[in-house]
């Protein structure tokens, strides 16, 4: 999280000098190219199985493709503040999924914990901010967003058990990559003329190839291994906080009282989500829904 929430700010970085569908091609590709040689050298790479092919290509289809696309758009009819909040039920959707899809279900301690995390974050983002200003068109969008982000972290806990999260997230930035040629091509090929190399953001690139589409990724990857995708998901929360304290320690912005009461608040919560009871049995307890302690 700590990897996705530095990716706002090298992503600002690197829009200085690149359009925002160069910046994420480009991002891939090296991804991709780093990914590839990783695999190559280490003798990692797996064969996919038939039945799991529909679930790579969607994997990707939603997180980077769509998602990246309707977020990016719905931005432009909605505040971020109004966008900060509906991204932050993203934890809330999967939960939900999880539950109907895969039956992996929560104490209600533990969904109590999710719905005081979504609370205290709500406090925080909305804390001494009057921006909300926002379009039904922005909101449809980002709306669209979180059901992706949802559909890949519910289709990821899905494969996350038969491949290694490094050659899941390989192949996802493969077929992300070539989803965006065509859209990248289209709409900021007549610009590629134009582009100057511009050290900083290129520097920016690089970081979010390696640490938002590589690094970030793959933990996740892990983390729905060993825990499950409800209560990884949850961890989206601190994404925000996380900001708000890289940017107090790098331009001074202060943190009111009221975002450092969502902070407290959201921790709980995402404490509360994460307490499970070991099952009382003969050999050593197990944890319900047979994720590992």
């Amino acid at each position: 999280m700590a990897f996705f929430a530095f990716s706002y700010v090298w992503f600002k970085v690197a829009n200085e000098a690149y359009r925002p569908i160069t910046i994420v091609f480009f991002r891939l590709a090296i991804s991709v190219v780093l990914l590839s040689l990783f695999l190559l050298i280490t003798g990692r790479f797996e064969k996919i199985r038939k039945e799991d092919r529909k679930y790579f290509f969607l994997i990707a289809t939603f997180e980077p493709f769509l998602y990246f696309i309707f977020e990016s758009h719905g931005l432009t009819y909605v505040s971020s503040t109004v966008a900060s909040v509906i991204v932050s039920t993203i934890p809330i959707f999967t939960a939900i999924g999880a539950l109907i899809l895969f039956k992996e279900k929560l104490s209600r301690f533990n969904y109590l914990g999710v719905v005081v995390s979504f609370t205290g974050i709500l406090i925080f983002i909305v804390a001494g901010k009057s921006n909300l200003s926002f379009d039904i068109r922005g909101i449809i969008l980002m709306f669209c967003a979180v059901l992706c982000a949802t559909g890949y972290s519910l289709l990821l806990r899905k494969l996350a058990f038969n491949y290694r999260p490094v050659y899941i997230v390989n192949v996802q930035n493969i077929i992300g990559l070539v989803l965006y040629l065509p859209v990248f091509l289209i709409s900021e090929g007549k610009y590629i003329p134009e582009m100057k190399p511009d050290g900083d953001a290129l520097v920016a690139v690089i970081q979010l190839a390696i640490f938002g589409s590589c690094g970030a990724f793959i933990l996740f990857g892990y983390t729905v291994r060993v825990i499950g995708v409800t209560r990884a998901n949850l961890f989206a929360n601190i994404i925000p906080v996380l900001t708000a304290v890289f940017a107090f320690y790098s331009i001074g912005e202060i943190i009111t009282i009221e975002k450092f009461v969502g902070i407290i608040i959201m921790i709980s919560g995402l404490y509360m989500a994460q307490i499970r009871k070991k099952a009382r049995a003969k050999g050593g307890g197990t944890v319900p829904g047979g994720f590992p302690d």
